[in-house]
């Protein structure tokens, strides 16, 4: 059982990151349109769930405090990255955009670029197959069809 725990969180990032935008868009909404309030919300959250918590899992020894250099500036610059991305997310919201037509881009073209990324960082031993391409396009087309199909 141990070996699927990593698909239950997989779960629970669908699950959070599909109900992101649209939760967001109602504080905003709540904040009469307060963009940045919002964002600063987003910001406490984020201090309370990856900062506080992190912090009482590593005094209970869940794994070692031991860092280094690499490691810390990259997972630092995957923080700016997130939070950059929200901020992105908070003013397409802002400026026109909506929770049934943001999500969908964002969501089938980042898994396209952090797969090119990922392949850049660490190269194929081959060359990826034409179905691999094909993927890439369907990932692409299925955000069109959703866009395009939307509900009113």
């Amino acid at each position: 059982m141990k070996s699927d725990l990593w698909l239950y969180f997989v779960v629970g990032a669908i699950l959070c990151w599909g109900a992101y935008v649209p939760v967001l868009h109602e504080g905003q909404m709540a904040l009469n349109r307060g963009s940045l309030r919002a964002f600063l919300c987003v910001g406490i959250a984020y201090f309370l769930t990856a900062v506080i918590v992190p912090i009482g899992l590593l005094a209970a020894k869940v794994e070692p405090v031991a860092f280094n250099s690499k490691g810390t500036t990259f997972a630092t610059a995957a923080g700016v990255l997130g939070a950059a991305g929200a901020l992105c997310i908070i003013l397409a919201l802002k400026y026109g955009g909506t929770p049934t037509f943001v999500p969908p881009l964002v969501f089938a073209g980042a898994p396209i670029v952090s797969t090119f990324v990922s392949m850049a960082w660490h190269r194929p031993k081959n060359a990826p197959e034409l179905w691999f391409y094909v993927g890439i396009v369907l990932a692409a087309v299925g955000a069109g069809l959703v866009l395009r199909f939307k509900p009113s």
